[in-house]
């Protein structure tokens, strides 16, 4: 593993047919730092110094896709430690808000809920390294139900105001309409490594030795994009040692993925 990331996901960009439902939601509920540049733009960032994390685009005439097309499946945003990961649960419980699922992946324990738009989200934190289960070089991650009654006893007084702040983007899980070519172009175009690939219709990619950056499976049967402009995920932003300019490549199911520098 290297002494410094040569791989990081910096920002990830999506089409809302209307942002005044989706602010409540990622600044009250989750406690993100929301701005509106212009009245047609929100940025999403983990704290007032931080830059963009998400920006949402809003297009009143983009389509809802009728069936389950090629897309976001969630964005992951990674915590620093469990006793944050206790602040969101909690948050999230006394806000009201409906949690999807809590589980238990063996690297790392994971709070799955959903935007009001349906764009999937997980808040998760990571096990140390040295506790993954492992099979050879590969993780071994698994599905189990989070300790969540251990997890709230984790829940530090008084709790952060904003339980984000020190948040990253941990990874984006893709939904592909075939997954062959779509491991085939972030292997080779954004030089991530197979790190499991024991889950039925779904590869885990990722640098420098992590569980995964990338997810990509094909559950549901997903179709290929059509053409227009759709609500959901246009794209998402990674840096990268691999280039030394900016360039934005499209994924075969016309994903925009831009590559930038490593600073």
């Amino acid at each position: 593993m290297p002494s410094s990331p040569t791989f990081v996901l910096r920002h990830v960009a999506l089409v809302s047919r209307n942002l005044a439902r989706l602010l409540p939601f990622y600044r009250d509920t989750l406690g993100l730092v929301a701005r509106q540049p212009d009245a047609r733009t929100l940025t999403l960032h983990f704290s007032p110094e931080s830059p963009a994390v998400i920006t949402f685009t809003e297009d009143p005439a983009a389509l809802e896709p009728a069936e389950r097309v090629a897309g976001l499946f969630h964005i992951a945003l990674l915590v620093p430690d469990r006793p944050a990961l206790a602040v969101v649960l909690a948050r999230l419980i006394e806000r009201r808000q409906a949690i999807e699922g809590l589980s238990d992946h063996g690297v790392s324990e994971a709070i799955y809920l959903s935007d009001p738009d349906g764009n999937g989200l997980e808040i998760y934190r990571d096990r140390p390294r040295a506790d993954w289960p492992m099979d050879g070089e590969h993780v071994a991650m698994f599905t189990r139900a989070l300790d969540h009654r251990g997890l709230l006893r984790e829940l530090p007084a008084p709790p952060p105001a904003a339980p984000l702040a020190h948040a990253t983007l941990g990874h984006v899980h893709l939904q592909v309409s075939s997954l062959a070519p779509a491991q085939k172009f972030y292997t080779s175009e954004l030089g991530v490594a197979i790190r499991q690939l024991s889950y039925p219709g779904a590869v885990f990619l990722a640098a420098d030795g992590y569980h995964h950056h990338i997810a990509l499976n094909t559950w549901g049967d997903p179709a290929r994009r059509p053409a227009g402009q759709l609500t959901g995920l246009t794209g998402f932003t990674a840096a990268t040692s691999r280039v030394t300019a900016p360039r934005t490549l499209a994924d075969p199911d016309s994903i925009a993925v831009t590559l930038e520098p490593l600073a």
